[in-house]
C-alpha cells in the first residue's frame, strides 16, 4: 500500500497552493516567446528510440545511462522523450515545415523523462521550455535566441546571472579538434573511466562532459575548441559575439562549454546563477546545423535552447522573488441561511461565474459565523449574505471585506456593480 501513496523517485507534484507559480512563470516564457516570433508546437511524450540515439548521440549519457526505454506490444523501441530538440526536427521533417516561409520558429513548454540522480531543481520528470529556431544560419540568429534567453530571464527578476557563450566548430575543424583530444587523453587512458574509454575512438569530447571527478580533473587542462576554429567558425563566433555587443548582452566567453548532446556544431551556451550551488545552470543551448541533415531531410541551419522550469522556480526561491498569486484573487463569497436562500445562493454564484467574475459559496453546510470566516480566509474581495429576506426583495447588503463598508445592491445588477 506505500507504493500507491508515495510519487516515483525523482518526481513531484505541483500542489495548488505552489501552481499560480508554475503558471506565472509559464506565462512569462509563452509571452517572450510570442514577442521574438515564435509559436509553440506540441508533440507526443514518446518517440521511436532510434530518433534519440541518432539526434541525441549514442555516446551521452543521455542516450547510455539515462533514457527510459521499453519495448511496446508491437516490439518497437519506444524511449519517453529526455529532451525536445530532436522532436521538434522529426516533426520540422515529417510536417515539412521547411517547405514553408523560413526560418521556422517555435517553442514548447514540456515534461522530460531521464534516470538520472535527482539534484537541485532537475528531476527524473522535469519540466522545460524550449525555443527552436530553423533555417536561419547568419550570426544573428544565435545573437538574438540568446536575446531571448536573456529577456525571460531578467522579466522573471533573475539578474545574477551570467551568459557563458562558446565555439565548438564544424565537422571540419571538429576533426583536428579530436586529434588533438586523443592525443591528450591518450596519456590518461589507464585513469580514465569504463565510459570514457569507450568514447575514446568514437568520440573523444563526450570525455569532457563526463561527470567523474576523476575524468574531469583529468579533462580540466585538455585542448579546447576554441584553439581549432576553422576560419569560417571563428568569423562566425566574432560575429556573434559583436551582435550582443551591440545590444548591450553581458557574457564570458567559456572554452571549456561543450554542451552533452552530439548535435551541436558552432555556438554553444549556458546562463548560469550563482544563486543554487554547483547545478546552477537555468538554461542552455545552441546550434546542430547537422541535425535535419542527419534524420534525412535537407542540409538546413538551426539552433535552440532548453530551460528546466523547476530550475527557474528554485533560482527564484533563493532570490526571494515574489510571485503574483492571482489564482487567489477572489472577488465575491455568496453566504446562504436557510434552505431558500441556499438554491438563490447556488443559482447566484453560477451566473456571476458565467460572467467571467470569480465567485465562491459555501458547500459544506457551514454555520453563518463560519461561512465568513471561510470566505476570508479565501480573501475575498466582497460577500453578500442571503436570507428569506434578500430573496423576497431582491436586494442585498455587499460588504466591502477590506473596509468593513456595505452597500445595497439589486441581485440582478450584481455583475455589472462587481465588474
Amino acid at each position: 500500500m506505500e507504493l500507491l501513496t508515495r510519487a516515483p523517485k525523482g518526481t513531484k507534484d505541483v500542489l495548488p497552493s505552489e501552481s499560480y507559480k508554475w503558471q506565472y512563470v509559464e506565462g512569462v516564457l509563452r509571452e517572450t516567446a510570442r514577442q521574438f516570433g515564435y509559436s509553440e508546437i506540441r508533440f507526443p511524450t514518446f518517440e521511436h528510440t532510434e530518433l534519440f540515439e541518432r539526434g541525441v548521440g549514442d555516446t551521452t549519457d543521455v542516450v547510455q545511462k539515462e533514457m527510459y526505454t521499453f519495448n511496446d506490444k508491437g516490439g518497437r523501441s519506444i524511449s519517453l522523450r529526455p529532451e525536445g530538440t530532436a522532436s521538434v526536427a522529426r516533426s520540422y521533417l515529417e510536417n515539412s515545415l521547411y517547405a514553408q516561409t523560413q526560418p521556422t520558429k517555435c517553442y514548447y513548454i514540456a515534461a522530460n523523462f531521464r534516470y538520472e540522480k535527482p539534484q537541485a531543481g532537475r528531476y527524473r520528470e522535469h519540466h522545460q521550455f524550449g525555443a527552436e529556431c530553423f533555417g536561419a544560419s547568419a550570426p544573428s540568429a544565435d545573437a538574438e535566441l540568446i536575446s531571448l534567453a536573456d529577456t525571460f530571464l531578467h522579466r522573471l527578476g533573475i539578474t545574477n546571472i551570467t551568459a557563458h557563450i562558446n565555439s565548438i566548430g564544424c565537422p571540419k575543424c571538429r576533426a583536428e579538434y579530436h586529434k588533438a583530444l586523443r592525443a591528450y587523453f591518450e596519456n590518461y587512458k589507464d585513469k580514465l573511466c569504463e565510459t570514457c574509454l569507450s568514447r575514446f575512438d568514437k568520440n573523444p569530447m563526450r570525455i569532457l562532459d563526463c561527470k567523474s571527478p576523476i575524468c574531469s580533473e583529468i579533462a580540466k587542462d585538455a585542448p579546447r575548441t576554441i584553439q581549432y576554429l576553422c576560419d569560417e567558425c571563428r568569423d562566425h563566433f566574432d560575429s556573434v559575439r559583436k551582435y550582443l555587443d551591440a545590444m548591450g548582452i553581458s557574457y564570458e566567453v567559456d572554452p571549456g562549454i561543450v554542451r552533452g548532446l552530439d548535435y551541436y556544431t558552432k555556438t554553444v551556451f549556458e546562463f548560469v546563477s550563482n544563486s543554487i550551488g554547483a547545478q546552477g545552470t537555468v538554461c542552455g543551448g545552441g546550434r546542430y546545423d547537422g541535425l535535419v541533415s542527419q534524420f534525412g531531410g535537407p542540409a538546413t541551419p538551426a539552433l535552440g535552447f532548453g530551460s528546466g522550469i523547476e530550475r527557474l522556480l528554485l533560482v527564484m526561491d533563493a532570490l526571494g522573488i515574489e510571485i503574483p498569486n492571482n489564482n487567489s484573487k477572489l472577488k465575491i463569497f455568496v453566504a446562504g441561511i436557510g434552505e431558500k436562500a441556499d438554491m438563490a445562493a447556488q443559482t447566484l454564484v453560477y451566473r456571476l461565474r458565467k460572467a467571467g467574475i470569480a465567485a465562491e459559496r459555501d458547500t459544506l453546510c457551514r454555520s453563518l459565523k463560519a461561512q465568513m470566516k471561510y470566505a476570508d480566509k479565501l480573501c475575498a474581495e466582497y460577500s453578500v449574505v442571503l436570507g428569506d429576506d434578500e430573496v423576497e426583495s431582491g436586494n442585498a447588503r455587499l460588504k466591502n471585506m477590506a473596509t468593513g463598508e456595505t452597500v445595497e445592491v439589486p441581485l440582478d445588477a450584481l455583475e455589472q456593480y462587481l465588474q
